[in-house]
């Protein structure tokens, strides 16, 4: 795990840096060819450019958003964003998080893709990848 990703979980809660430890060895796990920072102050993923997954602490715990999340059917990820694709879960404790919809989530993940990558060019309209 980057230094960084790893700094990020070190200033979480034990329970928190549980979780977040858990969601990147997966995410680390599945998504191997991806590229991982902190971008906009928490840990995301990246697909050619692209944001795939991330997670960030809130006030209702640790959320973690699939960017493309809207598009996979997928019940439990039921926060959805109102203007784009995105879709989430929180999780308070480790016990909370199905390691088998994670990983089903992340192979989705590589699947339906909407480009963020170039949002800002194309003001604003998202354009289908995958």
């Amino acid at each position: 795990m980057k230094e960084e990703i790893l700094a990020y979980h070190n200033r979480l809660s034990p329970s928190d840096k549980a979780i977040c430890d858990l969601l990147a060895t997966t995410i680390d796990n599945e998504l191997s060819s991806a590229e991982n920072k902190i971008w906009h102050a928490h840990p995301v993923w990246f697909l050619d450019g692209n944001p795939i997954v991330g997670y960030s602490k809130q006030k209702k715990g640790i959320r973690l958003m699939f960017w493309s999340g809207a598009d996979f059917n997928e019940d439990d990820l039921s926060v959805r964003g109102e203007k784009f694709k995105d879709a989430s879960i929180f999780y308070n404790a480790v016990s909370e998080i199905n390691t088998d919809d994670l990983e089903r989530w992340l192979l989705k993940s590589k699947d339906i893709q909407w480009d963020y990558k170039n949002i800002v060019k194309r003001k604003g309209k998202l354009e289908r990848l995958k």
